[in-house]
């Protein structure tokens, strides 16, 4: 009973605060997480938390949590589609190396003073954690502002995602090498075996979804064959992100690998029919789990002004290595020194991307909660600056909460920007 009513209470609040961040121009994320935070021990106590959301309870909410984050990320790699990174421009280019190497660095560097206080251990794991942190940019939030702003075919629309898919790419990658150290035992081995597992994906698995999906339409209403190749992908996408977890990485891995070697089918039919099945569930109930979960976790009411200076120092090189980075890297590909800028704002985002990094790093132990809780701070911080910086940068293009105006600095609509403008308008603002 208490699982139904948790659920019940954590659905109800979390579209509630979720609406009421949408109202304020910001991502549905920032109110779920708060809603989080309403829920947990510094306004409600310690006594009236606990009752709520027993230790058993919590468990039983995880679990789901767990199964919603591997379908989000199934799903963004899905959406992570290749042909973004075709013919990449100069700015591009320049753009992505930028603001992913600058980051990085910045947050290694931030990572060795913060280590004594806030983790005991390998200290590679922990340098590379906060390395990833600061370099993260959440493509899916980054994919809806650019939707909600007109910018879905426009350069600096098409050039965000694109740095935004090459930064993920390359966070998922060193996350993996995080979890292998943080876990312990032959790091060689584990990293080793992922290659072959990625090699069979792409020359057996995906062959064969290819094979399996000629066998109906998986839209909505279709026939049973239809419903049969869904119920495949799901099937896959648990037992991939299952085999990750035992190769000694994260299962998020599996599951997005899996998502991206799904094939797309004409047009992208064969996607659209998939993510219209998998994204209701995800997207109403799971995800939510998921965010109030993470909120729960966050507890500001024991700061102290050490912390408080811990806090200030990440927000600023969290904000300020991806603005000069991607401003930098952006006038080096020819951009001018506004759009340069408004990529600087975009690429900020981080969104749920960044709250499934740290809550993996949380779960192997790489970062304590005091820690945890200033870098959800800085997570939230930084969307819910993406859309106001952009307004502030471009005002009399994109003004503050409303959509860009039609024929003001677009440029022929490419290949690459026909899919960057589907993938920005499919994704909910998370």
């Amino acid at each position: 009973m208490y699982l139904l009513l948790d659920l019940a209470l954590i659905l109800g609040l979390a579209r509630a605060m979720g609406a009421l961040a949408r109202r304020f121009g910001q991502p549905a994320v920032i109110g779920e997480i708060l809603a989080g935070v309403l829920l947990g021990p510094p306004l409600l106590g310690e006594e009236l938390s606990g009752l709520l959301f027993p230790d058993d309870i919590r468990s039983l909410l995880g679990a789901l949590a767990g199964v919603g984050v591997a379908l989000f990320m199934f799903l963004v790699g899905m959406e992570l589609s290749f042909d973004l990174l075709r013919g990449m421009g100069r700015a591009t280019l320049w753009t992505s190396l930028c603001s992913t190497l600058l980051p990085l660095g910045l947050g290694a560097a931030l990572a060795w003073p913060l280590m004594s206080s806030h983790h005991e251990g390998e200290p590679v794991g922990f340098v590379l954690f906060f390395a990833v942190a600061m370099a993260v940019t959440a493509f899916p939030v980054l994919a809806r502002i650019i939707a909600d702003r007109g910018l879905a075919a426009t350069r600096l629309g098409t050039t965000a995602l694109a740095c935004a898919a090459i930064a993920d790419l390359i966070a998922w990658v060193l996350l993996a090498v995080v979890v292998a150290v943080a876990t312990g035992g032959q790091v060689e081995w584990r990293l080793a075996l992922l290659v072959p597992y990625v090699v069979l994906m792409v020359t057996v698995v995906r062959p064969l979804l290819r094979r399996a999906s000629a066998l109906g339409p998986p839209g909505p209403g279709g026939p049973a064959a239809g419903r049969n190749f869904v119920a495949l992908v799901l099937g896959g996408l648990l037992l991939s992100a299952a085999c990750t977890e035992w190769l000694g990485m994260h299962y998020v891995f599996g599951a997005f690998l899996f998502g991206a070697v799904m094939p797309r089918g004409t047009d992208g039919k064969l996607r659209d029919g998939v993510l219209d099945r998998i994204e209701p569930l995800c997207g109403l109930l799971l995800l939510p789990v998921y965010f109030v979960l993470s909120g729960l976790k966050v507890d500001l009411s024991r700061l102290s002004v050490s912390d408080l200076g811990e806090l200030a120092a990440i927000m600023v090189v969290a904000i300020g290595g991806k603005f000069l980075g991607a401003y930098t890297g952006a006038r080096m590909g020819g951009l001018d020194g506004r759009q340069s800028a408004a990529l600087g704002a975009l690429l900020n985002t981080r969104g749920l991307t960044e709250l499934v990094v740290l809550g993996v790093v949380l779960e192997i132990g790489v970062l304590d909660n005091r820690l945890y809780s200033l870098m959800v701070v800085m997570a939230l911080t930084t969307t819910a600056l993406a859309g106001p910086l952009l307004g502030r940068i471009l005002p009399e293009q994109f003004p503050p909460g409303g959509r860009g105006r039609a024929g003001t600095g677009r440029v022929p609509v490419r290949r690459d920007e026909e899919v960057a403008a589907h993938v920005s308008s499919r994704h909910d603002p998370r």
